[in-house]
């Protein structure tokens, strides 16, 4: 038993409280000092689990020294490492753009984000499937507040829809899970994979409903087509940082499909085994190609990469759906980059929206902005980045992609549309470039004041997110070679098995 694994879960349950207590006493500049360090350290505990799992090694935490199947078990492998350092790396920078003042706008701002955190890390590490629901709710009630965190009617209406759907997901998750525990009698995930294999035929019929019901409430988790309508006024209307960090709350919903895909229904399943993969690719297709008619379609920045978020939900699963080694380490290489490229791009759109005044990001003629030329360099590397043009990570992502599809029969439909989405954004980005800095006018008098000038700090978080996807293209050799060992461990489950039931 390692107790590194629990560490990512206790660090900022712990901050949490501690902002929490602390609120009235200490001043602001303190609360965010403290907010920062604990993500911080965060970083550094998924750094020493990836260098812990990196050779294949699959560490465990049996809490109370109960023993699965019946203990609450924390499992770390390649793959759940992977999220929580994807994760951590995004929330740190979006944290930083947080405190210059979107941090103030309402109460327990620093306390919300840490317990976000506390249900992020819990979800990527756990090893039983009522713990993945517990903190799928955790992060839930702070993603509540988090995307309400400064008010106003478009963000109430949003959060409104938000709450009332994902309560919907959360009762049909609780029906999934009692289903399977009825029937199976276990809810850790390494036992339900020897246990479906097992299954008797005349409980084919119950535990097959409760897996569709399971791979449905993590489909709406992704925002997969027609399950997505909840995202894109959600992430549209809420502030940046909170943006920021949501670009990783669908990539959960994928990280649950591929865990419990290839763990529970995979290969070994019997009779159950690839119960989905006749419904996931044309899903996928399906978001990809409705996610970018949304980003043509939009008439704001902000609720255009909302649609991005989409469509890179329909790229990330049609690469998990392919069901190969190949397919599965394109994903994972793609996973970071959409990640990354959402959040620097709502940062970027918070800080173009601020300059603009009364036009704000609506894809208006506005007035010239002083810094255009440092703002538009970052929009278009960030609009590369998106559309998934050479020699960037995204067309690094979709190459994988398209490589791993070559024996696919699909390979048609593949094509077509990851090519066709590609043109299609190309379209919509170079639109939104040309109102945004080129179709504008110098402010008149009667014009309300904008802000002016370089704001070099304030662009830092969003660079900061670039250059991470920079460092996806420079290192791609070992990234590739990392999701290559990631997917090759998920395709063979009875490592994992073994790890958790096998003292």
């Amino acid at each position: 038993m390692n107790h590194l694994v629990i560490a990512p879960v206790l660090l900022p349950l712990f901050a949490g409280v501690l902002l929490l207590l602390l609120r009235s006493i200490l001043p602001v500049r303190v609360h965010r000092t403290l907010s920062v360090i604990a993500v911080a350290g965060q970083i550094g505990l998924a750094i020493a689990l990836l260098l812990r799992v990196h050779s294949g090694e699959i560490l465990t935490y049996m809490l109370g020294g109960w023993m699965p199947p019946f203990g609450i078990v924390l499992v770390a492998d390649r793959l759940s490492v992977w999220m929580l350092l994807i994760t951590t790396l995004l929330a740190f920078l979006a944290l930083l753009h947080s405190v210059r003042g979107t941090d103030t706008r309402g109460r327990h701002f620093h306390v919300l984000f840490q317990w976000q955190l506390f249900g992020l890390s819990g979800a990527f590490l756990t090893g039983d499937l009522f713990n993945l629901f517990v903190f799928f709710e955790i992060l839930l009630l702070a993603s509540y507040g988090l995307l309400l965190h400064g008010g106003g009617r478009l963000r109430t209406r949003a959060g409104l829809h938000f709450v009332v759907i994902n309560l919907a997901g959360s009762t049909l998750f609780l029906f999934a899970v009692g289903t399977l525990y009825g029937v199976l009698g276990t809810l850790n995930m390494a036992d339900l994979a020897r246990q479906v294999a097992l299954v008797p035929a005349e409980h084919l019929g119950p535990v097959k409903a409760a897996g569709l019901l399971l791979f449905g409430v993590f489909m709406l988790k992704s925002a997969v087509i027609p399950l997505h309508l909840w995202l894109p006024a959600a992430y549209a209307h809420t502030s940046a940082p909170v943006a920021a960090l949501f670009a990783i709350m669908t990539k959960l919903g994928a990280y649950a499909i591929l865990r419990v895909d290839t763990l529970i229904f995979g290969g070994g399943a019997g009779a159950l085994a690839g119960m989905i993969d006749v419904w996931l690719l044309p899903l996928a297709l399906l978001t990809l190609v409705i996610g970018m008619l949304g980003v043509v379609a939009a008439n704001a920045l902000r609720q255009q990469i909302a649609y991005l978020v989409v469509a890179s939900v329909g790229s990330l699963l049609t690469a998990f759906a392919l069901g190969s080694e190949a397919g599965i380490a394109a994903g994972l290489y793609y996973l970071p980059h959409a990640a990354f490229t959402a959040g620097a791009f709502f940062l970027l759109a918070d800080a173009i929206a601020s300059r603009r005044g009364e036009f704000d990001d609506r894809f208006e003629p506005g007035v010239v902005l002083a810094d255009r030329k440092l703002l538009g360099g970052l929009f278009f590397v960030v609009a590369m980045l998106s559309v998934g043009l050479p020699p960037l990570s995204g067309f690094i992502g979709k190459w994988m992609t398209l490589q791993a599809a070559l024996p696919h029969p699909s390979l048609p439909w593949i094509m077509a549309s990851i090519l066709g989405t590609s043109l299609l954004g190309i379209i919509a980005m170079a639109r939104s470039g040309s109102v945004l800095f080129y179709r504008a006018e110098a402010p008149s008098v009667d014009s309300p004041p904008v802000r002016d000038g370089t704001r070099t700090r304030e662009l830092l978080p969003a660079t900061g997110l670039l250059l991470l996807c920079l460092a996806l293209v420079i290192w791609a050799g070992p990234v590739d070679e990392f999701a290559r060992a990631t997917a090759a461990q998920l395709l063979q489950p009875e490592d994992y098995i073994r790890a958790v039931l096998v003292p």
